[in-house]
């Protein structure tokens, strides 16, 4: 999941992909309208993120904004 002490993008929402699987969630800091600034983000994140937009269908649902705040895990 994308630290957002990292990215600096703290707009509030989250674009989150939820697994077909029961792995856990990945999310990203987003826009209202599900934006994510490739280069706010850090290398591994950017590749999580490129990489689950990639598998939408195969390993992921397709992606949810969200309001809210997302937790630093890192």
């Amino acid at each position: 999941m994308a630290d957002i002490s990292t990215t600096g993008h703290g707009t509030g929402f989250l674009l989150c992909f939820s697994p077909i699987r029961g792995d856990p969630p990945l999310e990203f800091p987003c826009d209202s309208q599900g934006h994510v600034d490739l280069d706010a983000l850090n290398d591994h994140d950017r590749t999580e993120y490129l990489a689950a937009r990639a598998l939408i269908g195969h390993s992921f649902l397709c992606p949810l904004v969200s309001a809210g705040m997302l937790i630093a895990t890192r």
